[in-house]
């Protein structure tokens, strides 16, 4: 499948803030020098540089334009619960480790209010930075009645939320825990740090309109590659 513009830009971005090309207080071009050098549409870019801020890669301001971070390694944790922001949650490549189809009990997580032999996808990812290190293992899991032909998708691409979104399917609400565990002798070895390092797992939960659960998933994330926080944008009251 075709990678959507948005998509192919933003990620040609990402990769040059990452690699340095693009050093902390690097101007980026505006929405407008972004449609005329790829010949997009205002949505697209708008899209292209609200994203890369959303992640914490760059800053927006306005009547002065868009700026590479300090921290060019900073996820902001509230995308991992807005299930009505498009996009990767953290940007990048992501390789496809496995996709199957197996009962709730052997899909590696909790899944509150699914019965155990309920059929489930189980979406296992790796997700690599510019030099190629795997920066975090993912798993994912959804229930198969609520989307039969999820396999048919660019798994490589896929963006849990979105596609929600896109198939109609009325997700409304997501909590996000924050586990502190140690790493066992896999996942260790596939993010090359010893085993038994204590990492922070984020574990995400999202539940449907009618109260039932439309996904479990997990992220863990190589602590020495990426930086999380929490930002939420204070809107001064009227007349202040």
């Amino acid at each position: 499948m075709a990678v959507p513009a948005y998509l192919r830009i933003r990620n040609e971005f990402e990769q040059q803030i990452r690699s340095g090309t693009l050093p902390p207080g690097s101007r980026l071009p505006t929405e407008a020098e972004l449609q005329e050098m790829y010949s997009i549409g205002r949505a697209t870019a708008q899209r292209v540089l609200s994203e890369l801020a959303q992640a914490g890669l760059v800053e927006r301001h306005r009547r002065r334009g868009t700026f590479v971070t300090e921290g060019a390694r900073q996820e902001n944790l509230l995308r991992f619960v807005n299930t009505s922001l498009p996009g990767p949650k953290i940007l990048g490549r992501h390789a496809v480790e496995s996709a199957s189809v197996v009962q709730a009990r052997d899909a590696g997580l909790e899944m509150p209010g699914v019965a155990s032999d309920t059929p489930v996808h189980q979406l296992r990812r790796l997700k690599f930075d510019v030099d190629d290190n795997v920066i975090a293992v993912e798993l994912s899991v959804i229930p198969f009645s609520l989307a039969p032909r999820l396999q048919e998708e660019d798994l490589g691409h896929l963006t849990v939320h979105d596609y929600f979104a896109r198939m109609g399917i009325p997700a409304a609400k997501s909590r996000i825990y924050i586990d502190p565990i140690a790493l066992d002798a896999a996942t260790a070895a596939q993010l090359r740090v010893p085993e038994g390092q204590a990492v922070i797992r984020l574990r995400r939960l999202t539940w449907l309109t009618d109260g039932k659960l439309a996904e479990a998933r997990w992220d863990i994330t190589r602590p020495d590659l990426v930086e999380f926080f929490l930002e939420q944008t204070i809107e001064p009251a009227p007349g202040s």
